[in-house]
């Protein structure tokens, strides 16, 4: 090993990157789920503009969002590590595999509420045009 400690670490770093940019694709090309959540983000993204959102919402909106893409990642993390290691049915790797779906409903349960409680004026003008 002839760099020096830096040039190591940045390319530990560029390398982690890469592989978390991977992660993130390989989690876009094999799970629908994450596909249609990812083109609600974009739905909602296209409201929120229309909108003209404060900065404390788009705050609020980015972590909701931000909330549920996680779960999503984690989720496939947790289903691919599970499959990788039990090859017939166990009842404890199903309960692995229906939490981490659980905490993707709870966050995508979570980002509706965020998105009626930001978006309620928006709707109610919406509604009232309509009406």
């Amino acid at each position: 090993m002839d760099r020096p400690d830096s040039a190591m670490k940045e390319q530990r770093f560029s390398e982690s990157l890469t592989n978390a940019i991977k992660g993130v694709g390989h989690t876009w090309r094999t799970e629908r789920n994450f596909r249609i959540h990812s083109a609600a983000v974009v739905l909602v993204l296209i409201i929120a503009v229309t909108a003209k959102l404060q900065p404390l919402e788009w705050a609020m909106l980015f972590f909701a969002i931000t909330l549920v893409l996680v779960c999503e990642l984690v989720n496939t993390a947790i289903e691919n590590a599970v499959d990788l290691f039990m090859q017939d049915f166990h009842p404890l790797a199903q309960v692995a595999k229906d939490v981490a779906a659980g905490a993707v409903l709870v966050a995508s349960v979570n980002a509706v509420i965020v998105g009626l409680f930001i978006f309620r004026r928006f709707i109610w003008q919406v509604l009232t045009k309509l009406m």
